[in-house]
């Protein structure tokens, strides 16, 4: 870890020295000199590192020396950050140094420190680095009592390959206690009412959690209860919380409620006579008191209900008063061997595994029979190749430690070591988090970058290296519970398992905390409590935000986690003291979303260093001006702020904000016109269009886009029928956007000028987009350049009153997904609709005789790929028209699997080749009349047509 902060600091110091030549700056005397003492002596320390971090697991006094580089390391990234955020607002204001005519020179001594008064920085930056060196000395004089090897770190991660992935989901070991555990949660109960509890007992590791995964999903435990629950308990224990995830796990949302005795009376309403199953995962406290409110809801379930209780500790199973404990076992020398081998041989040659297998079995009895230990040393021997690395991690003397405190074991060492310098800061970030956590992997990317762990290079941006390194830590079984996007590939969330949360929090004990709040927050946190750089404050919902907090002038991450998830009530929202901006002036992340905060003070703009800003799912009604002078700002995360109506004016000049994210924010009608000129803006959520300008403040316009070239992922155009200029859309260069996968192109309000068709064919879209939402256009056809979307997966045309006829979408060859709501004119989907080229004028209808047409022979397939398609709210939909061809093997939507029809009361019939081509396995018909009665079970005139679906709701 102290390794990959040097490393930061050598790489801002390179980049420093080399602005201020090219910018031709005049630095203060001495302080060249300091700098590249700095920077040797820096670079003298990091040659011992490895050897160091390695020797601190067993000696304090070396573990002691690392904790005081680190602190030196931390204050002169503080120093650096100063430094570039004075050199970022001179460029961004326009400084000019009066004595030169000729050129501009930023000059130092006039640079002002964002956050303080306008000084003089050249003494203050000179004193710190003076300083630092002095320390920096005292450091490298103790360094040679301890002979440290030159040990040189083994390279970067390695790029991964997209075949490189193993997904080890298959269990071993575990058939028979399987079966045991189904068989105990299946039998009947002697009880006449109420429930049985069932424990799960083992050590951390052992598979606890996964077992009973495995037993939850099980077919036969499906099928014999009527609800079932899961919540994970961990620590501390919260009574409102837990029967809060039970009803949110039964209704699909938590109820809006505070007293645990209102929720138990929903909880009691959703379960009472029912039988169910509920699992409670990583219980830990022993007093049965805290439980007794909570089991006496659940006893009005159904009688033989079953509760499944997960735990290291046996006494908390004596407690819960289980009428069955099972104690679960380490996995036998084959069964290790089996999962070891599985994971560690991956990909590998039938002749390296030979040669590897003696000494892959000796690892594998190292590991103890533990799950978690063999996935993990497993995944770290896929990283070695040779023999010589194989012996090297057996020998390690990392296997002769005792579990350390936390209950860490050797192999989590073994495979931490082993991670380069930027991975192994990645991953201790991760104690931030609190214990059984859902990380949004896009999320923490972010907060990666906010610290510097990412390093954008020519060729791989942050966000793409920030997957990787992502990538890297999952395969080698650090986060687990993946959770991914349809197309499996790319990352969504994820969780650690509680062993290697401790591990993290053992490597960071003296740079991060995870902190209850409560009401004697002040004297929990008083002077006695260490200075930490990252703190976690988990706030329970009746607690109000915490104003005395100690000892956070030196913080680098700062998170307020809550669990609102109720309407704001005015008098009750709260507020941010001024005075904990002032003092957070080294502050590189920040999070208070939903955290009911009003507002938030002007004093915001004294946190120079800030580069992640979350004020997601808060009631602001603005934001201070103070916001925008934040020039080091990446993140800005404003998601779920349904009261906010308008972002500072000066939102311009945060020239470095990579990610703003507004959506769910409907009353935001407008941006400022300085959004357009944020040329590094990768996420913006959505680009509000307005007529003329609002009030005295410029807004932007369509044309505005222009200059955002780098926006990917999702974005919501709103307010397009304010744009009646084909030109100004041309401007826009949507056809430029190509990292663009989801557009919503929104034309409210219809303004009907007659101009809406030559605007939406102006906006011509890149063809590599995925998915297109057009909600609300007023015009009568739809643009050309919709079927030159190669790519187009997913498709939705929503409220588009006017047009009569739909576009050849037959043709789009990657179409997966198609809906069609609120076309109310359209009368007829016939030939255009499938994209057929026709040679004979006839058709082919849903009650006509088996006539047939022939298509040309470049087209033969109509929605080659559509899978789902559901067109509804369409009152004037009467005919739906199909072809069949003559002399050629034609076919429509070959790939459908499902339709649903709703709300369309004139349609008459459905076409006979929808039900005789397509292998469709799910029907559902609503509100559409007609169709009903023609197609109803057994006794319609065509429900022989449609019998052999398996799945028909009419």
């Amino acid at each position: 870890m102290s390794d990959a902060i040097i490393t930061l600091i050598l790489t801002q110091l390179a980049s420093i020295m080399e602005e201020q030549i090219r910018q031709e700056v005049r630095l203060v005397a001495g302080v060249k000199k300091d700098i590249e003492k700095l920077t040797s002596g820096f670079k003298a320390i990091q040659a011992v590192l490895v050897d160091a971090e390695k020797r601190q697991v067993k000696d304090e006094s070396v573990k002691d020396w690392l904790e005081k580089l680190k602190d030196v390391a931390y204050d002169m990234d503080d120093v650096l950050s100063e430094w570039i955020t004075a050199t970022r607002k001179a460029k961004a204001e326009g400084i000019e140094d009066s004595s030169s005519s000729k050129k501009k020179v930023w000059s130092f001594i006039s640079l002002p420190c964002l956050g303080f008064r306008r000084v003089v920085l050249r003494r203050d930056i000179a004193l710190k680095i003076k300083d630092i060196n002095e320390r920096l000395d005292v450091i490298a004089t103790e360094k040679h009592r301890y002979n440290f090897n030159k040990l040189v770190e083994s390279g970067g991660p390695e790029r991964l390959k997209t075949t490189s992935y193993i997904d080890i989901s298959e269990v071993r070991g575990r058939d028979v206690d399987k079966n045991t555990l189904v068989s105990k949660l299946l039998s009947e109960s002697r009880q006449s009412h109420g429930f049985h509890v069932v424990s799960l007992v083992g050590m951390g590791g052992i598979g606890k959690t996964t077992l009973a995964q495995m037993v939850y999903n099980c077919a036969a435990v499906e099928q014999d209860f009527e609800r079932k629950m899961w919540v994970c308990v961990s620590e501390p224990f919260d009574d409102v919380r837990v029967a809060k995830a039970i009803v949110e796990d039964l209704e699909g949302n938590a109820p809006h409620l505070f007293e645990l005795e209102t929720v138990l009376r929903h909880l009691r309403n959703a379960i009472s006579g029912k039988k169910f199953l509920l699992v409670l995962d990583d219980v830990w406290t022993e007093d049965y008191r805290k439980w007794e409110q909570l089991f006496n809801s659940l006893r009005t379930g159904a009688s033989g209900s079953k509760i499944l209780v997960t735990t290291r500790n046996e006494r908390v199973a004596k407690v819960m008063r289980s009428s069955y404990e099972l104690h679960l076992g380490q996995l036998s020398d084959e069964d290790s061997w089996s999962l070891f081998s599985q994971i560690a041989f991956f990909e590998r040659s039938k002749e390296d595994c030979e040669e590897l297998e003696d000494i892959g079995r000796k690892i594998a009895d190292k590991c103890r029979g533990l799950p978690l230990t063999v996935k993990t040393i497993g995944s770290l021997m896929r990283f070695k190749n040779s023999v010589q690395d194989w012996q090297n991690v057996l020998n390690s003397e990392f296997w002769e430690l005792e579990e350390a405190e936390g209950g860490l074991f050797p192999p989590l060492m073994l495979s931490y070591f082993d991670l380069p310098s930027t991975m192994k800061r990645c991953f201790s970030f991760c104690a931030l988090f609190p214990k059984d956590h859902i990380i949004d992997a896009s999320n923490l990317i972010k907060l990666w970058m906010a610290q510097g762990y990412l390093h954008s290079t020519q060729n791989v941006e942050m966000e793409v290296l920030g997957a990787e390194y992502l990538q890297n830590l999952v395969m080698r079984s650090f986060f687990q519970d993946l959770e991914k996007d349809k197309d499996g590939k790319r990352i969504l969330r994820f969780k650690m398992h509680d062993m290697v949360h401790d591990f993290a929090q053992y490597l960071t004990k003296s740079e991060c905390s995870v902190v209850e709040v409560d009401s004697e927050l002040a004297v929990n946190m008083g002077s006695s409590y260490k200075m930490k750089r990252h703190l976690t404050l988990v706030r329970a919902e009746d607690v109000r935000f915490p104003t005395s907090i100690a000892n956070v002038e030196k913080l680098h991450s700062f998170w307020v986690q809550s669990f609102y998830d109720t309407p704001p009530i005015i008098s009750e929202l709260d507020r941010i003291e001024p005075d904990l901006c002032h003092r957070l002036a080294c502050l590189k992340a920040l999070d208070l979303s939903r955290n009911r905060l009003g507002e938030l003070p002007k004093e915001v703009g004294k946190l120079i260093s800030l580069r992640y800003l979350n004020l997601s799912h808060n009631p602001f009604w603005e934001l201070p001006s103070t916001l925008c002078d934040l020039y080091n700002l990446q993140t800005l995360k404003l998601s779920a702020c349904d009261h906010l109506r308008k972002l500072p004016r000066g939102m311009g000049k945060l020239v470095n904000l990579r990610h703003l994210e507004i959506d769910c924010t409907d009353s935001l009608k407008t941006l400022p016109k300085g959004i357009g000129n944020l040329s590094s803006l990768q996420t913006l959520s959505k680009f509000v269009i307005v007529r003329g300008s609002d009030g005295e403040e410029a807004t932007c316009t369509l044309e505005d886009l222009k200059y955002l070239k780098n926006l990917r992922g999702c974005l919501k155009i709103e307010g397009l029928g304010y744009a009646t200029n084909a030109d100004e859309a041309k401007r826009a260069e949507l056809s430029e956007k190509k990292h663009l996968s989801d557009l919503h192109l929104d034309f409210k309000p219809m303004a009907q000028t007659g101009s809406e068709g030559e605007v939406i064919e102006a906006l011509q879209l890149h063809p590599g987009l995925q998915s297109l939402v057009i909600s609300s256009y007023g015009g009568t056809r739809f643009p050309n350049w919709m079927v030159s979307l190669t790519n187009l997966r997913k498709l939705s045309l929503q409220e588009c009153q006017n047009c009569t006829i739909l576009p050849p979408l037959g043709r789009l060859p990657s179409l997966v997904t198609l809906y069609i709501d609120g076309l109310h004119n359209l009368k007829s989907l016939g030939l255009e609709f499938l994209g057929a080229t026709i040679n004979v004028s006839d058709r082919f209808t849903a009650d006509s005789k088996h006539r047939s047409l022939a298509l040309s022979s470049a087209e033969n397939i109509a929605f080659p790929k559509l899978k789902k398609l559901k067109i509804s709210n369409m009152r004037s939909w009467e005919e739906w028209n199909m072809i069949r061809a003559k002399g050629e093997n034609i076919k429509i939507m070959p790939s459908l699997l499902c339709l649903k029809l709703y709300n369309c009361s004139n349609l008459k019939a459905l076409p006979r080749p929808l039900f005789q081509t397509t292998p469709i396995r799910k029907l559902h018909i609503q509100n559409c009349p007609i169709i009903q009665q023609r197609y109803k079970k057994e006794t319609g005139e065509h429900w022989i047509s449609i019998s052999r679906i398996p799945k028909v709701r009419i």
